[in-house]
């Protein structure tokens, strides 16, 4: 009676990756939302950051999947203990990216969405080293940005004014980031990030045993 031959040794099972932070961000309006759920819903290995904040709750959004709506004391407690990844201050409210779900996630080699400003970006970039990728999306014009604004029908003439001055210094900080999408077209664009997101699963530095399997590979051939 033959002995059942041991399981081959695959790539599958010898080389694992290590999860990454993936970051959109953009000007209020130029697309960055939308191509965030659109990634979500297509990508089941991809997972949002959820964030706190300290902006009220607008309707249709669920506490914990939307946001963790939080009062500033808390905010200000939890920056204190250091379980932010980043934190800013957008408009009169606070955001930030608790740590704990975020490490567990890439230690799982899972990847993480973050829809987060530049300021959020510059604060991650200083310890999330090259778990990081960043990508700014742009509009295609000032004047349809304007108009995606007013779309929505969110604000007042009054705060859309204000968001389309600070898109300027928003979109000043483009030069920050790896990959630069322009959003003329929503499914182009994600499949932009796609491709992003495919070609940085696939570098090197992310594989973690790869030099192990390729070592077992040569000794194969001898």
């Amino acid at each position: 009676m033959s002995t059942p031959s041991a399981a081959p040794v695959t790539a599958r099972s010898q080389v694992r990756r290590r999860g990454l932070m993936l970051v959109l961000s953009s000007p209020s309006g130029a697309g960055k939302s939308t191509i965030s759920k659109r990634m979500l819903a297509l990508d089941a290995n991809l997972s949002m950051s959820v964030s706190v904040t300290t902006r009220p709750m607008r309707p249709g959004e669920v506490d914990g999947k939307d946001y963790y709506f939080i009062d500033k004391a808390e905010f200000e407690a939890r920056v204190a203990r250091g379980e932010l990844l980043e934190h800013a201050q957008v408009f009169t409210n606070y955001y930030g990216t608790p740590k704990g779900p975020v490490e567990e996630a890439l230690r799982a080699g899972r990847d993480v969405l973050f829809d987060i400003d530049w300021q959020g970006t510059q604060q991650l970039s200083e310890s999330a080293g090259d778990d990081l990728v960043r990508i700014f999306i742009l509009p295609p014009s000032a004047a349809e940005l304007e108009r995606r604004l007013t779309n929505r029908g969110q604000d007042t003439a009054d705060v859309i004014a204000h968001r389309m001055a600070k898109a300027n210094d928003e979109m000043s900080h483009w030069s920050e980031y790896d990959y630069v999408i322009v959003n003329e077209d929503v499914e182009v664009s994600v499949a932009a990030v796609q491709a992003i997101l495919t070609a940085e699963r696939l570098k090197r530095r992310r594989q973690v045993g790869l030099t192990e399997f390729v070592r077992a590979l040569q000794v194969g051939q001898g």
